[in-house]
């Protein structure tokens, strides 16, 4: 299912893709003329190496559509508490584009999270041998020991080298093009959210033997699902460390002495955050006007903070709910629908609730 492409991968921030162009230029229109040459060049806001990629892999491009599908449903996971919910892909592709034309904490986690959905995607891409380029890992074959003992690999183990090299060339290329700081910023998150999806690669096993007795194991390597790779990037967002740029231009120092200098693995900003509590279309922020909010939380999610001191209308509502359900042997479990009534809060606009703009 394609349908995502049109509006999706239009958007997709690793090129700084903005528009949304008609379906005849998406990625069905490739299928309608056969020439990958035709269709790449016909992408806007690809740079010169993108185009080479895109005609030499045009496979790998639907791969990646999927990948830009995986990361937006987890970065919109990943904040659905939060004032700025990484909602702009689906309500106004060009507010995304603003907020990575920022250098905040939320484009260093977009940047870093939509590195490892190309690394996820072409991965998987080449484990299902839907790529002509890659396979299963090819440095797993043969005999080898772990902890357990000796083992022999065999099944299809995730290419995450093939993987994260594609994603590398492809995503990074844009900024190499660049020697600026946010093009170093860029470069470095991107670099961690393809670490990130490597650092949840499992090891798993089946054992074979008179009733399971595991005389011989068959092991394999696997990612993990990208919720891991997510909730990881997550934690590095919320402890995201502010930079400034070193004299001669080359790297980063951090702009409290009094933190760590950032490691391979941190996620790195140079501005701070708006508050995204109001419209602006120069920041990126679609405001939280309407917004549902939590009446008991203390935390992100509080009427308090969502509304931004706007205060909130509330609305009573019922709906159908799952209720007195019981375990029957074997093995089922039976519910009731049952109607109940809530309360929904959804905050305040602002007195005056137009975009702001400074331009």
């Amino acid at each position: 299912n394609m349908n995502f492409f049109p509006g999706i991968w239009w958007s997709l921030p690793l090129v700084l893709i903005w528009a949304t162009p008609p379906v005849t230029s998406s990625w069905w229109y490739m299928g309608a003329v056969g020439s990958s040459r035709v269709m790449c060049d016909n992408v806007p806001g690809l740079v010169s190496r993108q185009r080479q990629l895109c005609r030499r892999h045009p496979e790998a491009m639907l791969s990646i559509g999927r990948g830009v599908a995986a990361w937006t449903a987890e970065c919109q996971h990943q904040f659905r508490r939060h004032r700025w919910d990484c909602h702009a892909l689906e309500r106004g592709q060009r507010l995304l584009g603003r907020v990575l034309l920022r250098s905040s904490r939320e484009s260093a986690f977009v940047h870093a999270i939509s590195s490892a959905g190309v690394v996820f995607a072409i991965t998987r891409a080449c484990s299902q041998g839907e790529l002509k380029s890659c396979s299963c890992d090819p440095k797993k074959k043969g005999p080898a020991k772990d902890s357990k003992g000796h083992f022999d690999w065999g099944g299809c183990s995730d290419n995450i080298d093939y993987g994260i090299k594609f994603a590398r060339a492809f995503v990074d290329a844009k900024e190499r093009k660049g020697k600026d700081a946010r093009a170093l910023m860029n470069l470095h998150n991107n670099r961690a959210g393809r670490k990130a999806v490597k650092r949840f690669l499992k090891q798993e096993c089946k054992c074979h033997g008179v009733s399971g007795s595991c005389t011989l194991r068959t092991c394999w390597l696997a990612m993990a699902d990208f919720r891991k790779t997510g909730d990881y990037l997550w934690k590095k967002y919320n402890g995201a460390i502010q930079v400034v740029m070193n004299q001669d231009g080359t790297g980063f120092t951090v702009a409290n002495k009094k933190f760590k200098k950032p490691t391979k693995n941190d996620l790195v900003y140079f501005e701070s955050s708006p508050d995204y509590c109001i419209r602006d279309r120069d920041v990126g922020s679609l405001g939280t006007a309407g917004r549902v909010c939590n009446q008991t939380s203390r935390g992100m999610d509080s009427c308090e903070v969502m509304c931004c001191g706007r205060g909130y209308d509330t609305s009573r509502v019922s709906r159908m709910t799952k209720c007195e359900c019981k375990f029957h042997w074997c093995c089922a479990v039976r519910c009731q629908d049952c109607l109940e009534v809530v309360d929904i809060h959804t905050c305040k606009a602002p007195k005056s609730a137009g975009w702001i703009s400074r331009t």
